[in-house]
């Protein structure tokens, strides 16, 4: 009795007052807990759980529609010029001219001389602008043309201190300048 007095008496004032006594007696607890709701609930069925999983990959696409990626292989379609009209590279070249100004030129000399070839979104962007702030003063090079679509091309002009970018859009059977951009080298 006194080997049994002494272990309840070791388990009681020492083992289940320290940290590892107790994560111990939660450890058995659990298992226990876990071990006895395993032998309540009998044999698993095999039949359960994940069993009408398909047979085959599910497809939320006809696998013969076709290329549906982003990128295309396809050439972009050629822009589409109205007879006698400029073409967006003509158009491109005369803005950036425009774009550039010549010195002593005033603000509105400047607004006046992009108009004819602006679209009305960018003539109201462009309307606080200052000739001065324009940070190039020559084209160093030909334009190069990315048609979008027909309707839709980005010509990039190479300047003595960067890139113009410059989104151009058809409108009355012409090209005009939508977006300007400008990119440091």
């Amino acid at each position: 009795m006194t080997v049994m007095r002494r272990a309840l008496e070791f388990l009681f004032t020492r083992a289940l007052r320290s940290r590892l006594g107790v994560a111990l007696v939660i450890a058995v607890l659990v298992f226990g807990v876990i071990g006895a709701a395993r032998l309540a609930s009998g044999p698993l069925d095999p039949a359960d759980g994940l069993s009408s999983r398909p047979s085959r990959p599910i497809t939320t696409v006809d696998p013969k529609a076709g290329d549906d990626g982003v990128l295309s292989t396809e050439a972009p379609p050629s822009p589409v010029t109205s007879a006698g009209a400029p073409t967006p590279e003509q158009t491109a070249d005369r803005f950036a001219a425009a774009w550039l100004g010549r010195p002593g030129m005033t603000a509105e000399e400047w607004h006046a001389g992009l108009r004819p070839m602006s679209t009305s979104a960018l003539t109201e962007k462009l309307a606080g602008a200052d000739p001065g702030g324009v940070p190039a003063e020559e084209v160093t090079g030909p334009s190069s043309v990315r048609a979008r679509t027909e309707t839709f091309v980005e010509v990039l002009l190479p300047l003595d201190r960067g890139r113009l970018r410059l989104e151009l859009v058809t409108a009355d059977g012409g090209w005009l300048v939508d977006v300007v951009d400008w990119e440091r080298p």
